[in-house]
């Protein structure tokens, strides 16, 4: 498999505080984009960079970058629910220059997008992953056995595929959008 995990990782949230976090991001997002128009929401807009964040140039390409970020950790979750590692997770995906190419990938998939669409993707898929975070109990979020091989469950797991790069937990967007405290 390939894949390295050093330590016990011990999730510092609850599932019901990492589902507030997520819906608490994804609403700081959503109003920024209520009402605008399909011109509004591609026009040029400088959003806080952050790590590997240069790839936006419109409230349109942020929401198609948080959402692709959203699906990846969603299947992420999903995968360690049927015992699967996600391919996400394989030390040849983690590095600067393919995480990257994901994200203008994602980017650019998602220009050709019309935003309505975009933003009902946004909403439907930021939906499924507060239900998938809060179908768990704090024990089986804490229980090892519960995060497919990743060390410390899949509430660590969750944890760690949602922090973005420089540290900032369950808050994707309002790391693009605006200073964040950790």
């Amino acid at each position: 498999m390939g894949w390295l995990v050093v330590g016990m990782r011990i999730p510092t949230t609850t599932p019901a505080r990492a589902a507030e976090l997520i819906q608490r991001d994804q609403g700081l997002l959503l109003r920024r984009v209520e009402g605008k128009s399909e011109e509004e929401l591609r026009a040029p807009y400088d959003v806080t960079a952050g790590p590997l964040g240069d790839f936006c140039d419109s409230l349109h390409d942020l929401v198609a970058h948080v959402l692709m970020w959203d699906e990846i950790n969603l299947a992420v979750l999903r995968d360690a629910k049927a015992g699967r590692l996600h391919w996400s997770l394989d030390p040849r995906w983690e590095t600067a220059e393919i995480g990257r190419s994901l994200n203008l990938g994602g980017v650019e998939a998602g220009r050709r997008i019309p935003s309505e669409l975009v933003l009902h993707r946004f909403r439907s898929v930021g939906a499924a992953l507060v239900a998938e975070i809060s179908q768990y109990d704090e024990a089986d979020w804490a229980d090892p056995s519960t995060g497919a091989g990743f060390d410390g469950g899949v509430g660590a797991l969750a944890e760690y595929v949602s922090t973005t790069p420089d540290g900032f937990l369950f808050a994707h967007a309002a790391r693009h959008l605006q200073p964040v405290s950790a």
